[in-house]
C-alpha cells in the first residue's frame, strides 16, 4: 500500500506537467482574429511559436473577452492573451511577456464634434469600451461619468463609427493599422502605456511559465516578433 501511495504521489506531479495549456483569447485584429477555421494574428502566432519551442500541447479558442479572461482567472490551466498587465491584475495570474508594448490612446470619428485635448476634456464625452477590458477600469478610476460597454472590440468601433460613442480607446498600434486601411478615425489623447502579455491562471506550474517565457524571449530576440509585426501591419517598438 505504501508502494501504491508513493507512485500516486509521484504521478501527480507529472499529471500536472504534461496536462495541455487552455489559451482563450477575443476577436482583436490584427492581434488576435478568425479567418474562416483558422485562428491568426501577431499574438496568436507568437503564442504558437513559443509553445512549440516550448515543447508543450495546448488548445485554443476565442470568444467575447468577458468571458476569456473569467476562464483565466478561474479554471486551472487556462490562459488568455492579449491582455494587459497592470497594477489591477498583477497578483491574479502569472505572467509570459511582452507579446507588444503600445499606448492606448482614444480615438473618435473624423469630423465628429469630441475633440478633447487632455484627459479632463474627455469626461464630457460618452466612452465605449468592452466589458471587463482593462480599458474599463482604467476609464472607471480616471472618473469617466458615461461609459458604454460593449462585447467585443468590432462592435465598440461599430458604435464609434455610427455616432452612438464619441470616443473610445484603443492600442496605437492597432490605429495607426485602422488609419492606413482607410477608417475614418482620428487619435485624440493617450489614455495609457500598457505591455500586453500572456495572463495564466496560478494553477499552471511555474516550470511551464518558464519554459513558455524562454520560448517568447526566443521569438522576440531572432526578429520573428518584429517581423510578425510587420506582416500584420503594425510598427515594432523600434519605429514607435
Amino acid at each position: 500500500m505504501k508502494q501504491l501511495f508513493l507512485l500516486i504521489t509521484l504521478l501527480f506531479p507529472l499529471a500536472a506537467q504534461s496536462a495541455d495549456v487552455k489559451f482563450v483569447t477575443e476577436s482583436y485584429p490584427p492581434f488576435n482574429f478568425r479567418e474562416g477555421e483558422d485562428y491568426k494574428g501577431a499574438s496568436v502566432e507568437q503564442v504558437r511559436l513559443l509553445m512549440q519551442d516550448a515543447d508543450l500541447q495546448y488548445t485554443m479558442e476565442m470568444m467575447p473577452w468577458a468571458r476569456a479572461l473569467f476562464l483565466a482567472e478561474n479554471h486551472e490551466m487556462h490562459c488568455v492573451f492579449t491582455t494587459v498587465h497592470n497594477k489591477e491584475r498583477h497578483a491574479r495570474f502569472k505572467w509570459v511577456e511582452p507579446l507588444l508594448r503600445s499606448r492606448t490612446v482614444l480615438i473618435r470619428k473624423v469630423g465628429s464634434a469630441a475633440n478633447p485635448q487632455t484627459l479632463d476634456e474627455a469626461k464630457a464625452f460618452k466612452v465605449g469600451t468592452q466589458r471587463d477590458d482593462f480599458t474599463q477600469t482604467i476609464l472607471e478610476e480616471n472618473g469617466f461619468p458615461r461609459i458604454d460597454l460593449a462585447t467585443d472590440l468590432e462592435l465598440t468601433l461599430k458604435k464609434l463609427l455610427t455616432g452612438r460613442i464619441d470616443l473610445m480607446p484603443i492600442s496605437e498600434k492597432y490605429f495607426d493599422k485602422l488609419k492606413r486601411e482607410g477608417t475614418p478615425i482620428e487619435s485624440t489623447v493617450v489614455l495609457a502605456e500598457d505591455i500586453y502579455s500572456i495572463a495564466c491562471n496560478p494553477s499552471v506550474p511555474d516550470e511551464l511559465i518558464g519554459r513558455m517565457q524562454k520560448g517568447l524571449e526566443k521569438v522576440i530576440a531572432d526578429g520573428t516578433q518584429a517581423r510578425l509585426f510587420e506582416k500584420y501591419g503594425l510598427a515594432s517598438d523600434e519605429q514607435q
